[in-house]
Order: structure tokens, then sequence, then C-alpha cells
């Protein structure tokens, strides 16, 4: 049983306490939410960690800012979006989820994209239904003149998750999707990583993505596209 495997097994068997921490949100600086639900995945990730993967250094959202971090490409790393769309959880929709990515001396070794309300999960290795699709997804991070200035023609949908996205555009569900405001690398490194394997274009800031690891010094533009 591969590790992505085995944490969302975890994650599964506490998910109803984590849906019971729906109502404990708390506004950070940025004007985001974090939920109690987010620390306990964090934790959960966390502990496992300790244990199966001792050797390597977990980047979570939770513990930003990483200042004076020194990253090392080579280096052996976990990283985790504990909640994508946190705004959906607290507020009741299903459309929340969890991310992982596993890179072991500077080689991916296996991503996962857990949609658990949704009873949807991707990993590393595992086949994937394939879709057709004509619909474009937006980054819910577009302004109301951003959305003035799309092009006629698609269909699109914003659903302020990107992990539910980016499994969208993998799957073919989405014909596309696009972040043009730029987001951190625990929100795409799993989206990336699955599009590659699946067959589906990916690009960071404008360039082909190549399965590299991203570390949380910037925000990243990215693109996927059947």
């Amino acid at each position: 049983m591969n590790f992505c495997q085995q944490i969302v097994d975890v994650i599964y068997r506490q998910l109803e306490i984590i849906q019971s921490l729906k109502q404990t949100k708390i506004k950070k600086e940025d004007d985001s939410f974090v939920s109690k639900g987010d620390l306990l995945i964090q934790e959960i990730v966390f502990n496992f960690c300790k244990t199966s993967l001792p050797n390597h250094t977990l980047i979570s959202e939770e513990f930003a800012p990483f200042n004076d971090y020194l990253w090392d490409e080579g280096g052996s790393y976990v990283v985790l979006d504990p909640i994508d769309g946190t705004e959906n959880f607290v507020s009741g929709l299903r459309e929340w989820g969890v991310g992982i990515s596993i890179y072991t001396d500077g080689k991916h070794q296996e991503s996962c994209i857990y949609l658990p309300e949704l009873n949807e999960v991707a990993i590393t290795g595992q086949p994937l239904k394939r879709f057709e699709s004509r619909i474009h997804g937006l980054s819910s991070s577009l302004t109301k003149q951003d959305l003035e200035q799309l092009p006629e023609g698609f269909e699109y949908r914003i659903m302020g998750c990107s992990m539910y996205n980016m499994l969208n555009a993998v799957k073919g569900s989405y014909a596309r999707f696009e972040n043009v405001k730029g987001v951190c690398c625990w929100d795409v490194l799993p989206g990336l990583n699955l599009a590659l394997e699946h067959g589906v274009k990916a690009f960071v800031d404008g360039q082909p993505y190549q399965g590299q690891i991203l570390f949380p010094i910037k925000k990243y533009k990215i693109l996927l596209e059947a």
C-alpha cells in the first residue's frame, strides 16, 4: 500500500470528527479562514509522517510563513494542503479537499487529491475515468473586471477549491483550468503531478511543468489543459 492511500484511510476513519469542526473557523491575517478541521488533518498527516516518513520535512499551509528556511531541491518533503477550500468547508459546502505530494531526494514519488464529502480520490498509479468537456474552470481570485474580459463561447465554473478544480481538469471534466493570479505550492503540486501522469498539459508560470518540487517562496500561475 502506498503512503498516500494510507493517509487517505486515516483521514477517512476520522472524517466524522473532521466534519463536526466546520463551525470552528478563525480568520487569518490574509483574510482567509482556518478551522480546527484544517488543524486536525494537519496533525493526522504530521503524525503519520513522523513514523512512516521520518526523513521527510512537512510543508503545510498552516505552518506558513516559512521565514528563514533553506530549501533543498534534492531534499525529501511532504507537501500538504490539509483543507483546500476552507471557505467552502466552513460554509457547509462539500467542494473541499486534501492535497498531498511526496518528494524523496528531490524526485516526485506520489501525489493525492482527496475530496472526502464527494467520495472522490485520485492517487498516483491508480486509474481515473476520463470525460470530455467544454467547461473552463476559473479560480475564485478573479475580480469582476477579470470576469467581464472572459471570451464568450465557453461554459465557466467557479467552485472555490483548487483541488476540486484541478482534479476535474485531470479527469477531463474541465477542458481547462487556469489560475492567473498565482497560488501557493500546496494548492497545485498534487494536481500538476496527476496531470502529468494522465496526459494533461500542465504549465507553471507559462512553462511546461516537469514534475519538479515547488517551494513556498512565491505564488505560481498555473494552467491545466486537455
